[in-house]
């Protein structure tokens, strides 16, 4: 390791005490003499390094500038009468001054607060205490490259919304902004940690086929998913919400969890935004390093809304159906999974056979048996680290352009600790994994969850050989109350494990596809009772089929939902 050069001792604050301190961490002692004065001076110049990079001027990469657009960027926060599900953090009015194409002209987006959006502020869900020490959150300097592609295409940016604390929440009650109202029943969770997303799509959905108004509400949004935050909050709320393949979109701009398992994808109500925002999002920016050689250049990506268009508009011959050929795989360890509901499991199982099948797909059950142990591998693989990318904002060790506005709080305090342990024990649940993890099993344990990533690929592609689509449940159940996040006259809040109970294998289904990176979706296939506080009337809420393919197959996903609509309309008109 080389030496940029050796600093002037007389000039550092770097003593003695500071050297010896730092190797005691590493549970050496250093012996005083030549080998002090030594590495004195070699931490002292390496300390000079940080500060002269430190103080000098940051760098704004071009293609990260915000676009140029018609108003000038402000923004502000919803009145509560516009924001009845708690699912906007912020408002703004965004159209490019000259978009360079017509693809999404008309459709209104929101973007979920982990993305940066230039001119606004971040917020990642947490306190404004532990992102700034003025209590002024600092505004972006940059579009996140997702943000830019969607102004390019004309599309107008009416706001941020919320998510969970730290993107660490499966369910929405964790934002520090108060928890995130499922559209179809206030009270419910909306699934996170795109929380926000979701809720502000399936509005839309509401408005439009009852005129129940639901405050400022969007055609599209984009969400985060690192363990199912865009699949299962479409679950809950009974729209499409798809995990693209891993490195298919740039998640340039956006906090990470954790980089192996960082993916951004859209939600919507209709299969053909699906398409649409996919083909906006995708391709290769120059800038993410979680972009492969496999990655397409973006005048590369496939036309998504062309290739789902032809499908279902092609000349069939007689006899065949839309579906005829695809080879659907029911997987088979995947309805065994603990937590599953008995209403999630059969609605699952039962449309997926019906509906598929009425399309003309042949289905069949599929068996991996490693997909017991995915979630569990996904854990092992990730946590070590994971509040250094999520809560220190480390960078990966790869070059990377991560959000310069944000400057979170580390290391922790007790007043941290407090306003997470009330809102969302999970964030704080990975603080402190970190150094336990670290301490007890070490770097090895993690390496060898990282080789179980690539067993579990495998496993999955060779199921893949034997069909088109994998189908599992996605959220396993429908959405649940909130828990009752502090004390008031009716009693105390909920506790750690109360919180966090309602929470456990929500993500059994779809984490293991984020370490794999194959695409899915969830698709939704029914609706089923919900569990009813008392003195309110017995609610249905939605249920999500997840459909899983080939890695950079993201458009026989499409293929597959189509298929799955046409045989839900077929046995619909059937039984009528």
């Amino acid at each position: 390791m080389s030496v940029a050069f050796l600093a002037e001792a007389t000039q550092s604050t770097v003593s003695v005490k500071d050297l010896q301190n730092a190797a005691t961490k590493l549970g050496i002692k250093i012996p005083d003499g030549q080998e002090t004065e030594a590495y004195l001076l070699l931490l002292q110049s390496v300390e000079a390094v940080m500060r002269r990079i430190q103080s000098s001027d940051d760098y704004i990469h071009p293609a990260l500038s915000p676009v140029a657009t018609t108003t000038p960027r402000v923004f502000w926060d919803p009145p509560k009468e516009e924001n009845p599900l708690n699912a906007w953090q912020f408002r703004c009015a965004l159209i490019a001054e000259k978009p360079t194409s017509n693809l999404l002209r008309g459709k209104t987006i929101v973007i979920k607060d982990n993305i940066s959006v230039g001119g606004l502020p971040t917020t990642v869900g947490t306190f404004t205490e532990l992102l700034c020490k003025d209590g002024l959150l600092p505004l972006s300097p940059i579009d996140a490259t997702v943000v830019s592609r969607i102004l390019a295409a004309g599309a107008t940016i009416k706001g941020t919304s919320t998510c969970e604390n730290y993107c660490a929440s499966p369910l929405s009650f964790s934002a520090a902004s108060g928890p995130v109202h499922n559209a179809l029943a206030p009270g419910y969770t909306s699934g996170g940690s795109s929380s926000g997303s979701a809720a502000l799509v399936a509005a839309t959905v509401i408005h439009h086929e009852t005129g129940k108004p639901l405050g400022e509400t969007v055609d599209i949004a984009i969400g985060g998913d690192q363990a199912g935050s865009v699949r299962n909050p479409a679950s809950y709320s009974g729209i499409y919400g798809l995990k693209p393949t891993f490195g298919l979109v740039p998640y340039t701009g956006a906090v990470s969890l954790a980089p192996m398992i960082d993916h951004l994808g859209p939600l919507a109500a209709s299969l053909e935004d699906i398409a649409l925002l996919l083909q906006v999002m995708a391709g290769y920016d120059g800038i993410d390093p979680r972009m492969t050689p496999e990655s397409p250049l973006q005048d590369r990506v496939e036309d998504y809304p062309r290739i789902l268009a032809e499908f279902r508009n092609r000349n069939l011959k007689d006899g065949d159906r839309i579906g005829s050929g695809m080879k659907i795989g029911l997987l088979t360890e995947s309805f065994k999974v603990p937590g599953l509901s008995q209403e999630v499991r059969e609605r699952v199982l039962g449309s997926a056979r019906s509906f598929f099948a009425a399309a003309g797909a042949e289905v069949k059950d599929v068996s991996v048996p490693l997909h017991g142990e995915g979630s569990l591998i996904w854990t092992a693989a990730t946590r070590m680290h994971m509040s250094e990318w999520a809560c220190q904002g480390k960078t990966s060790g790869h070059l990377s352009f991560l959000p310069p506005h944000i400057q979170a709080r580390w290391p922790p305090d007790q007043r941290m600790y407090e306003l997470l342990t009330t809102t969302n024990p999970a964030a704080m649940n990975v603080m402190l994994s970190g150094p336990f993890l670290q301490e007890h099993f070490g770097p090895s344990v993690e390496a060898k969850a990282h080789r179980k990533v690539f067993e579990l690929r495998a496993a999955y592609d060779h199921a893949l050989t034997q069909v088109d689509i994998l189908v599992t449940p996605c959220a396993p159940t429908v959405a649940m109350p909130h828990p009752k996040m502090k004390a008031d006259r009716d009693g105390p809040g909920s506790t750690i494990l109360e919180k966090l109970s309602t929470a456990v294998g929500v993500t059994t289904n779809t984490a293991p596809f984020n370490v794999t990176g194959h695409p899915a979706m969830s698709v939704p296939c029914g609706f089923s009772r919900a569990e009813s506080p008392t003195n309110q009337p017995e609610v249905q809420l939605p249920i999500g089929l997840q459909i899983v393919g080939r890695r950079w197959e993201d458009a026989t996903l499409l293929k597959a939902a189509a298929v799955f609509e046409e045989g839900r309309s077929i046995v619909s008109n059937q039984s009528s």
